[in-house]
């Protein structure tokens, strides 16, 4: 089974947060209410400059994910 690149999260406990959890290196979850992201893999010893720009392109691209994903419920509700 291959588990998505990013997923959608809630939890009960904190009702009005939504969290987009990206599973693949470097590993880290979004809260995207309060814009918090919480880094899962530890990244000392890697190239600084070179994970710096792997880190805002991911986040982008978790931001477009989201993005496409409500559009998607949207739709699904009409």
């Amino acid at each position: 089974m291959a588990i998505p690149k990013f997923l959608v999260g809630d939890n009960t406990d904190q009702p009005e947060n939504v969290y987009i959890i990206h599973t693949e290196f470097p590993r880290f979850v979004i809260d995207l209410d309060t814009d918090e992201v919480e880094w899962l893999d530890d990244i000392d010893g890697e190239d600084e400059t070179e994970l710096t720009d792997e880190m805002s392109k991911l986040l982008d691209e978790a931001n477009t994910f989201y993005m496409r994903e409500v559009e998607r419920y949207e739709a699904l509700e009409e």
